[in-house]
């Protein structure tokens, strides 16, 4: 959960929390058990723990989806875990985003928030997306363009490092 507050300071602070979905586990099994008999194909142990993974993990990069999926299932490997996310992506149960230059993050859908990235230690926050609703106005009004918030990441220095003392050589 992260909440919007103000500190010693004018300006308005944003004190991140990392948070994990909490979506009914059989919900999603039960979506994708049905979208896949709609288009002729099942469900098999390799979506259903990749499926898995990504709720457990929260945000995880395919490579981190891969090692979770691999510790109940060895033979599985990262082409068949690229395949299933996108699988899935395309029926809507799971989203990707870009933090940054590695690989995307995939989480559950429904896990919707505007991600944080520190680009000096490389930590992950999250926001609410409303955060987001004057720039998302003013896009829309200005050039007709209708903004994602839930699958923005914004780059900047989180309080631990901008609290830290500088290292000297």
């Amino acid at each position: 959960m992260t909440s919007l507050r103000t500190g010693n300071s004018e300006r308005p602070t944003i004190d991140v929390v990392e948070t994990r979905p909490t979506l009914d586990p059989a919900a999603g099994s039960s979506a994708l058990r049905r979208t896949l008999h709609q288009r002729g194909l099942r469900m098999t142990p390799q979506r259903q723990l990749v499926l898995d993974a990504v709720r457990e993990l929260g945000h995880a990069t395919p490579e981190q989806i891969c090692a979770q999926v691999q510790r109940a299932a060895p033979a599985v490997n990262i082409t068949t875990v690229y395949r299933t996310l996108d699988l899935m992506e395309r029926i809507g149960l799971v989203r990707h985003t870009h933090l940054g230059h590695g690989a995307p993050t995939y989480s559950e859908q429904e896990h919707q928030h505007v991600h944080l990235v520190c680009h000096s230690c490389g930590a992950v926050g999250e926001a609410p997306t409303d955060l987001m609703d004057d720039l998302a106005a003013r896009l829309r009004a200005e050039s007709g363009f209708e903004l994602d918030p839930s699958h923005v990441a914004l780059s900047g220095m989180c309080r631990a490092c901008q609290e830290a003392p500088e290292e000297t050589p």
